[in-house]
């Protein structure tokens, strides 16, 4: 099963975020033990870093993206990526781009915190307790 991992899952994991905390774990520790394949965006980790820039500097960057590329495949940002985001015309463009880049993949699920965010996307999201309690 392939799942496009969206940065608030991530961001719950690296900083310990509750309540979420928990499930999001878990659904790290499945794509960890390869019990699913985990994709990530590489504008996720952009975003990523862009948030927890208080806290990283070029080092430990480094080694969050060194660690994260261990358990997740980054998945390139095309241009096609960026058109079928326009063409949807949601009112948030990078959740936009996160369905259109799960499609091109082939995602099964986007995991996310939003789902709300995601009522138009062709690729069903669910929160990582959803995603959980699905298995």
């Amino acid at each position: 099963m392939k799942l496009l991992i969206d940065g608030n899952i991530i961001l719950d994991v690296l900083q310990k975020r509750e309540p979420h905390y928990e499930n999001s774990a878990m659904v790290w520790k499945m794509c960890e033990t390869d019990l699913v394949e985990g994709y990530v965006s590489t504008l996720t980790f952009a975003n990523l870093v862009y948030v927890m820039r208080k806290e990283l500097d070029a080092e430990k960057i480094n080694e969050v993206l060194k660690k994260l590329s261990l358990i997740f495949t980054f998945e390139d940002l095309h241009a096609s990526d960026i058109s079928m985001a326009a063409e949807m015309q949601w009112d948030d463009f990078e959740d936009a781009i996160q369905a259109a880049t799960a499609k091109r993949i082939h995602a099964d699920y986007i995991i996310t915190r939003n789902v709300k965010d995601y009522k138009k996307s062709e690729v069903m999201a669910f929160t990582a307790a959803e995603f959980l309690a699905r298995q």
